[in-house]
């Protein structure tokens, strides 16, 4: 891992992303990226000098009023000692994001959000969920601040068909780049059942080719998927929940639906999505 976007919209909960953030590039010698987007009506902006506009005097002002929330940002104490970048987009939020990816090869966005709350900042609510479905690049969503960012304990939930092991195969470069333990989970649910012992040869034939490591395998029965990731991640006190995406096609059949997106807004964790 050497590059972290972190998209801000300069709240606070954009600034508890950037405090993780900070914490994982001190470790693993990472550039920070920083990227703040203006949603303008193009008709607004001339794109070959994106500081002059053809008309609308409110473009002029927030393009200003965002520099200068960089410039106090980036005089803050724990940026000290750290490479990084800031730069002003004027983009649909998702396609700014995935553009910034593309161009700076980013390995990791690290975002935040409030979740369930309602507060309309621009990286909460749908705009994340839009970015944790569609991103190429691995969305680690943080929802509170966090003095001491520690991965331990990662819970994966999956429901361990072959499709999913291109995402448990980056899930495994995360944990042992954090040297965390990783907990393989599938959850039962009335139904979904599958008996324990089809559960764990599911498990062990999904894991059988990747010779993994520090891990365990769990089988946890509740009601939803959902209520069972939350709740097993809390039974063990994890640190990260984990799980993959399949973009614009939908969530896998496993998370039924939108469990993604639910999990970023309702679990009180950190919430890594991986692509398929």
């Amino acid at each position: 891992m050497n590059k972290i976007l972190v998209p801000t919209d300069f709240s606070e909960q954009a600034e508890n992303a950037l405090k993780v953030a900070t914490q994982l590039a001190k470790k693993h010698n990472c550039e920070i990226h920083l990227l703040h987007i203006l949603d303008l009506p193009m008709h607004q902006i001339d794109p070959v000098n994106a500081t002059s506009f053809s008309s609308g005097p409110e473009a002029l002002f927030f393009m200003k009023l965002a520099k200068k929330r960089f410039d106090d940002l980036l005089n803050k104490d724990y940026l000290k000692g750290l490479t990084v970048f800031s730069t002003v987009d004027f983009h649909e939020i998702y396609s700014g994001i995935s553009d910034q990816c593309e161009k700076h090869d980013i390995d990791l966005i690290v975002m935040g959000s409030n979740g369930s709350s309602g507060i309309e900042e621009i990286l909460i609510g749908s705009n994340t969920e839009k970015v944790v479905r569609n991103s190429e690049v691995p969305v680690l969503v943080i929802k509170k601040e966090h003095e001491n960012f520690e991965i331990n304990n990662f819970v994966f939930a999956s429901d361990f068909t072959e499709e999913n092991q291109s995402a448990y195969k980056k899930a495994l470069k995360f944990t042992e780049l954090w040297q965390a333990k990783m907990h393989l989970l599938l959850v039962n649910t009335p139904n979904k059942f599958v008996t324990t012992k089809e559960a764990n040869a599911r498990i062990e034939k999904f894991t059988s080719t990747l010779k993994p490591g520090n891990q365990t395998v769990n089988i946890y029965n509740d009601d939803t998927i959902e209520k069972g990731i939350i709740n097993f991640s809390y039974a063990i006190d994890a640190d990260l929940i984990g799980m993959s995406t399949h973009g614009r096609k939908g969530i896998s059949n496993f998370f039924n639906g939108s469990i993604s997106e639910d999990l970023v807004n309702h679990a009180n964790r950190p919430v890594l999505t991986f692509k398929l």
